[in-house]
This record gives C-alpha cells, sequence and structure tokens, in this order.
C-alpha cells in the first residue's frame, strides 16, 4: 500500500506540474487535491 508521506508530496508534484502547462485547471486540481486529502484522513476513522 501507498504510505500517505509519500502520496501527498507525490500529488502536490503532479499538481504543480499540471498547474504550470495548464493555469485553467487551477481550481479543479485544487479541489480534487483537497478532496483526497480530506478522504485520506477521514477514510481510516471509519475502518478502523
Amino acid at each position: 500500500m501507498i504510505d500517505q508521506v509519500l502520496l501527498q508530496p507525490l500529488g502536490a508534484l503532479v499538481a504543480g506540474i499540471l498547474i504550470l502547462i495548464f493555469p485553467t485547471l487551477l481550481n479543479y486540481i485544487v479541489a480534487i487535491y483537497l478532496i483526497l486529502i480530506g478522504l485520506m484522513g477521514i477514510v481510516p476513522q471509519f475502518t478502523g
């Protein structure tokens, strides 16, 4: 399983590169990133 410590910087790197290439995607990338980080924080509370 991919560790959360590895996933966050990797997600930030991919988001940064996509924002540089497609600046209009900024809103969508930030929204998706925040949703994923929120889910990674909430899901273990319900499964564990």
